[in-house]
């Protein structure tokens, strides 16, 4: 308790927290902890890209908008959402070949 009333009364010290800044360790760690924050963010644009070339991840948000109306509208989406996986399952974008999906649901 003693120890973190006089930490907490050193950081709050603009002299301390200056002095501290300019160690190589404290902004080594700033650095690194920069560098992962941005690859990370970096990655997960890429993976939300890519997921989004699927057509039935497309066609789940937008059948996922709207409401259906009645018991055959639910019918003709569902179908719609099978033929889509199928589609999807058999060709990969830009690949060609006859493949499974990269994700799963």
């Amino acid at each position: 308790m003693v120890l973190s009333r006089l930490l907490s009364a050193l950081l709050n010290k603009a002299q301390v927290v200056e002095k501290l800044a300019e160690l190589r360790p404290i902004r080594r760690a700033a650095q690194l902890t920069a560098y992962a924050w941005m690859k990370a963010r970096i990655a997960g644009k890429d993976a939300t890209t890519k997921l989004m070339k699927f057509k039935t991840v497309r066609q789940i948000r937008h059948e996922a908008s709207g409401l259906p109306k009645n018991v055959g509208e639910v019918g003709r989406r569902a179908g719609r959402l099978r033929d889509s996986l199928v589609n999807d399952r058999k060709i990969q974008p830009g690949s060609g070949k006859s493949e499974g999906c990269s994700f799963s649901i």
